[in-house]
């Protein structure tokens, strides 16, 4: 996992660099450039072909596709000025909860 996290502060970090960089010049800075609700049209365009490849239980594709997935959530996180940090606090608070127990707090609010 340590290397997932760390190759996952990489990517961050160049999208974070490619915020003000020209549209023509860099996919990252295209995306950006279209807002938070096409990004999030394309995450689940990325979803869909991660969940197609787990079907098809093509392991490389699998990887390839989630490597997509995970780019395409970090873009969507930059675009909408949501730190990965605000989404650590989510899941540190889940901790501990069983899921049903944590789903349940969910729907009652």
């Amino acid at each position: 996992m340590d290397r997932l996290a760390s190759a996952l502060a990489r990517l961050e970090a160049a999208i974070a660099a490619r915020k003000g960089a020209s549209p023509d010049a860099s996919y990252t800075a295209k995306l950006l450039s279209l807002g938070p609700a096409k990004i999030a049209k394309k995450l689940g365009e990325e979803a869909v072909e991660t969940v197609i490849a787990a079907v098809e239980a093509d392991a490389d594709a699998l990887a390839a596709e989630s490597a997509d997935l995970l780019y395409h959530w970090l873009v969507l996180l930059a675009a909408a000025g949501v730190s990965t940090d605000a989404v650590a606090a989510k899941l540190e608070g889940r901790e501990g909860r069983s899921g049903l127990e944590e789903k349940a707090s969910r729907t009652e609010s």
